[in-house]
C-alpha cells in the first residue's frame, strides 16, 4: 500500500522549483512523493533539506541520494536544522499539511474514528501528551475552546460539559470508549460531525496551529529574494493562516508598518485564488479533496 499520495504533485514542484541548482526544502516528507519529485527537476548542484517528525516515515527511499538531507523534526525548528546543515537562505519551500493517508490507516496511531485503538493522535511518537490524557485531564472551558477554534463544533460548551461529567464515571482511553461519550452528543451529519472532533483534537495534541505559525514566520526568514513558498492546507483554519502570513508577514492578516509608515510586505502571493485538485485527482485519491494550493514569492 502506498503510504501516502502526494497531492497536487506536478502543481505545487512547478511552482515551487525554479532553478534546478537551488536549495529547496519539503518541511513534511511523509511517503517523500514530493521529495523525489522535487529531486527529479534538480541537477548536481541542486539539494533537498526534508523534515518529518513522525518516527514512521521512510526517509530511507531516497536518503543515499547525495543531494538530499533528511531532518527528523517537527518544522517548527525549521531555521535551527537548516543552520546545522549549513543552509542559511534557500531557494523555495514546500509544505503539505495535515495527516497523512498511514498516519489515518494504521489503526494504533489514534487519528481515525474509524478503528477502536488508543486515543493517540501524536504525530511525533516522542511527544508526551496524547489525545487521552488531553481528553481526561482539560477542564470543561479548555475542551470547549479546543473544539470551538479548531473544531467548529456548534455545541462545544455542552460536548465539553459532557466529556467532563462522564470521565467521572468512565475511563475514556480507546476511540471506542470515545465514540460511545461522543454519540449523544453529535448533532447533524455524524460523520462530519465526528472528523471536526477529531480534528480539534489532533490538533491541540499537536500544537499544530503554533507550529504551523512559526514555520511560516522562519520561512520568511530564511527564503531567498525571489524564494517561493508552496503550501497545501486542508481546512479553513490552516488556509486562512496561510493566507494571513502571504499577504501581510503575520497570522493576523493585518498590516505592519515601520517607524516611517512603509507597510511591512516580505512576500507577493503569487495566486490570486486557492488552486484546488481537479476532480480526476480527487477521484483518485478522495482525500486531496478539501486541499487548498496557496504559492508566494519573497520579494
Amino acid at each position: 500500500m502506498e503510504y501516502h499520495l502526494p497531492v497536487l504533485l506536478k502543481e505545487s514542484v512547478d511552482a515551487l522549483v525554479h532553478d534546478p541548482q537551488g536549495i529547496y526544502v519539503d518541511v513534511t516528507y511523509g511517503g517523500g512523493g514530493h521529495s523525489r519529485e522535487i529531486l527529479k527537476r534538480l541537477d548536481a548542484k541542486g539539494h533537498l533539506v526534508s523534515f518529518d517528525q513522525d518516527q514512521d516515515v521512510l526517509p530511507e527511499l531516497i536518503s543515499e541520494n547525495e543531494h538530499f538531507t533528511f531532518v527528523h523534526q517537527n518544522f517548527r525548528f525549521l531555521k535551527r536544522y537548516l543552520k546545522l546543515q549549513g543552509f542559511l537562505q534557500v531557494d523555495g519551500i514546500l509544505a503539505d499539511l495535515g495527516v497523512s493517508s498511514h498516519q489515518f490507516d494504521e489503526a494504533s496511531r489514534g487519528f481515525s474514528y474509524r478503528f477502536d485503538a488508543p486515543l493517540d493522535m501524536r504525530m511525533d511518537q516522542y511527544a508526551k501528551t496524547n489525545a487521552a490524557q488531553i481528553l481526561n485531564t482539560f477542564i470543561a472551558d479548555e475542551l470547549q475552546d479546543m473544539f470551538s477554534k479548531y473544531g467548529e463544533i456548534r455545541n462545544a460548551k455542552t460536548l465539553a460539559r459532557h466529556i467532563v461529567d462522564q470521565r467521572k464515571v468512565r475511563s475514556i482511553k480507546t476511540i471506542g470508549e470515545f465514540l460511545e461519550v461522543l454519540e449523544p452528543m453529535v448533532r447533524g451529519n455524524k460523520h462530519k460531525y465526528l472528523a471536526q472532533v477529531f480534528q480539534a483534537l489532533r490538533i491541540e495534541v499537536n500544537q499544530e496551529i503554533s507550529a504551523l505559525e512559526q514555520m511560516l514566520s522562519q520561512a520568511i526568514d530564511v527564503l531567498k529574494p525571489g524564494g517561493k513558498l508552496v503550501v497545501i492546507s486542508y481546512h479553513s483554519l490552516e488556509d486562512r493562516i496561510v493566507k494571513n502570513f502571504m499577504r501581510t508577514g503575520n497570522a493576523s492578516g493585518k498590516h505592519e508598518s515601520d517607524f516611517y509608515g512603509k507597510i511591512f510586505r516580505p512576500l507577493k502571493m503569487l495566486t490570486k485564488k486557492t488552486l484546488l485538485p481537479s476532480e480526476e485527482e480527487i477521484k483518485q485519491n478522495p482525500r486531496a479533496r478539501s486541499a487548498r494550493m496557496r504559492v508566494a514569492m519573497k520579494y
